[in-house]
């Protein structure tokens, strides 16, 4: 039984390997699109923060994701992350929705 952990082991390394990597993009991208933001007469308005703020925790988020599917025991211990993650992030996404349609409301009626 020892042996049929070994594929997932290496899966779960390569994960490990890659994410400080990813880390560092992402945090270089969100500093872009800060940057971005903020350089454009729009920038500076809640509307904006607001993509910039769930910008940031979705890809928290997803780094977190990634650090417990390192830590997943087996295949059932994965699927368990997996369905957790995604029940989070679909509940998230649409919050999220939901609320930048109001900012956009807003944010057309202050612009028009």
């Amino acid at each position: 039984m020892e042996n049929s952990n070994k594929p997932f082991e290496g899966v779960t390394a390569m994960i490990s390997q890659n994410m400080e990597q990813a880390s560092k993009a992402m945090e270089n991208y969100l500093q872009f699109v800060q940057k971005s933001m903020s350089s454009i007469p729009w920038g500076k308005n809640d509307l904006s923060e607001k993509v910039r703020s769930y910008a940031e925790k979705n890809v928290a988020a997803a780094f977190e994701f990634a650090q417990k599917l390192t830590k997943a025991k087996d295949l059932q211990d994965l699927m368990r992350v997996q369905t957790e993650f995604m029940q989070t992030q679909l509940k998230s996404l649409t919050e999220q929705a939901k609320e930048l349609s109001e900012a956009a409301t807003k944010f057309k009626g202050i612009s028009s």
